[in-house]
């Protein structure tokens, strides 16, 4: 079953081009100058219910605006969507209370009120029986250890607790499809690794659907199997990390440590030298001649240990976004 289906999908914003200074302003009031932002361009894909997907781009790739288009907080200017079968712009309750949106940046609690507060909100708004949102917000709390947070005013939590609440609302009604905009944002890495169990055991026992989007590549790498890349609009890539990995960068790294110091020049013999630290080397070389030049480093230099693995994920996305 498909749970997101966008065929086309398309975003453009209009807005008022100003010259700078006085002058500028006082023309732009009498006689403005209209101009088009196209934030997404023309997008199409589909994903299964049940999948996590990567949902991979820039900033101004045009992520975000795809995110509340496939919830219904913005209108596409052309294009179709269906999530859960539904028209996320008819803004259907139906569909609303299997869906749930999470942007690291924008906050859906009340801020001068208790966290808990809003989450007895959340629990009256969706019609949750008591006993079964009792069990939920305990395990969430729990493991995101907020036991000691949620009776303060959200203004008073620091960004990170304030995020781990912002996920306890949006997950506390057991949400079929989850978009999480950079949920980690703010996290420190031990809060980050949790995030990252929590939402792997989530998506086990409930077989939930989640987007997610984040400039942390660890997330991405421990959740999703399938990403979706876009930049400028436009989708650039649907497919496995590997397959990114083996079509934006052709290449893998050998790690070295040398008995002794080799000169610079010499390991460029063997491939781009991308660290070279004393005795401690690292190398790229192109991936059809792992094999050959890792056998050539090993009978001609004086390596003490040596380590083959593929290019990191976010150099990969770098190197993609620059080409």
């Amino acid at each position: 079953m498909k749970a997101i289906e966008v065929n086309d999908l398309r975003k453009v914003y209009a807005t008022t081009k100003k010259a700078p200074g006085v002058l500028g302003s006082i023309k732009s009031l009498f006689k403005p100058e209209k101009a088009e932002v196209v934030a997404v361009k023309g997008v199409s894909f589909s994903i299964d219910q049940g999948e996590i997907v990567g949902f991979l781009g820039p900033n101004g790739a045009g992520k975000t605006t795809t995110l509340k288009m496939l919830s219904g907080v913005l209108y596409p200017t052309s294009g179709s969507a269906k999530v859960l079968g539904y028209t996320p712009s008819d803004r259907k309750h139906e569909m609303q209370r299997q869906i749930s949106l999470v942007m690291g940046n924008k906050a859906q609690l009340w801020w001068d009120l208790p966290a808990w507060d809003s989450f007895v909100v959340q629990r009256d708004l969706y019609g949750i029986e008591p006993k079964l949102f009792k069990q939920r917000l305990d395990r969430l709390i729990e493991t995101l250890q907020l036991s000691d947070k949620v009776n303060t005013q959200v203004r008073k939590l620091s960004l990170g607790e304030r995020m781990k609440c912002e996920l306890v609302a949006a997950l506390v009604y057991s949400p079929r499809v989850i978009y999480l905009d950079e949920p980690t944002i703010g996290l420190d890495v031990v809060s980050q690794k949790k995030i990252r169990e929590f939402l792997r055991d989530l998506h086990s026992e409930e077989n939930c659907t989640i987007i997610l989007t984040s400039h942390y590549m660890q997330d991405v790498e421990e959740l999703c199997e399938r990403v979706i890349v876009i930049d400028q609009g436009s989708l650039m890539f649907d497919g496995s990390l590997q397959a990114l990995g083996e079509k934006f960068q052709d290449g893998r790294r050998i790690r070295l440590v040398l008995a002794n110091q080799v000169a610079k020049g010499v390991l460029e013999g063997y491939g781009a030298v991308v660290e070279y630290n004393e005795n401690q080397v690292t190398l790229e070389v192109p991936r059809a001649q792992t094999a050959q030049i890792a056998a050539r480093v090993l009978s001609e230099l004086p390596v003490e240990d040596i380590s083959i693995e593929p290019v990191d994920i976010e150099e990969v996305i770098r190197t993609m976004f620059t080409k």
